[in-house]
């Protein structure tokens, strides 16, 4: 396994429940981080807690192809080369298909899918570069298996899964490798604006997620793992 001490790593959503428990671990093993978010009072709180300094940190809507490129210019400034890209951001709006609306399915494709392929537009010529590069995104569970009322959500996720499985053909002569974790059940706020009935203390917890990603972070040099699935035992949906 490779070590990720020293490491040059970006963290989209680091404000989440499942992103801000990652970045903990990934600096608490020594990675040069880099973390970004929308909510700014989140965001630098956690950065004081990673003893991260200002540079290290961007407050954005990465929705704007603008805001992008301004985080591009910020991370390239503060570091040279981009080891770990690693994707967990995201919005989730479960709702039937005929009270689903045409801004909500729009939002969550924006989110989900159009932010990550601008971002890997931004970030992924200096890969390229250097020939070298893992790439990390959370298509969840719903972007293998849809649910009823997941249209929105599973559409931009199974959009993802499929954006970077045809960039990976693009550049498989290098040594550029691409995970997708599909993840299932997690008990983060991701559930709290959601009018469903879950038992929530059988899910996976935001720390276990974030020790799935973090061991992701260490796949050896010559060998890649392409997809990994986390869900609770009591209700697998693979």
């Amino acid at each position: 396994m490779e070590t990720i001490k020293g490491k040059n790593i970006l963290l989209i959503g680091a404000t989440g429940g499942i992103g801000s428990r990652t970045a903990k671990l990934l600096a608490q093993s020594g990675a040069n981080l880099f973390i970004t978010g929308r909510n700014e009072e989140k965001l630098k709180a956690l950065g004081q807690e990673l003893k991260l300094s200002d540079n290290q940190l961007y407050i954005g809507d990465l929705t704007s192809a603008e805001e992008v490129s301004r985080l591009k210019d910020s991370f390239f400034q503060t570091f040279p080369t981009i080891d770990v890209f690693i994707n967990a951001s995201g919005i989730g709006i479960i709702k039937s298909s005929d009270q689903l609306t045409e801004e909500e399915f729009l939002k969550t494709l924006t989110i989900n899918l159009y932010a990550p392929f601008m971002l890997l537009k931004a970030f992924l010529p200096a890969m390229k570069e250097a020939k070298k590069g893992l790439i990390i995104h959370i298509p969840g569970v719903l972007g293998k298996v849809p649910m009823m009322g997941a249209a929105a959500y599973s559409a931009s996720k199974y959009g993802l899964v499929g954006m970077t499985q045809s960039i990976r053909e693009e550049v498989k002569r290098t040594d550029i490798r691409f995970t997708n974790i599909f993840m299932g059940g997690v008990d983060s706020p991701f559930w709290d604006n959601i009018d469903l009935r879950v038992q929530r203390d059988k899910m996976v917890t935001t720390e276990e997620a974030a020790k799935a990603i973090w061991f992701l972070c260490q796949q050896p040099e010559h060998g890649v793992i392409s997809e990994m699935v986390l869900q609770p035992f009591n209700h697998q949906a693979i």
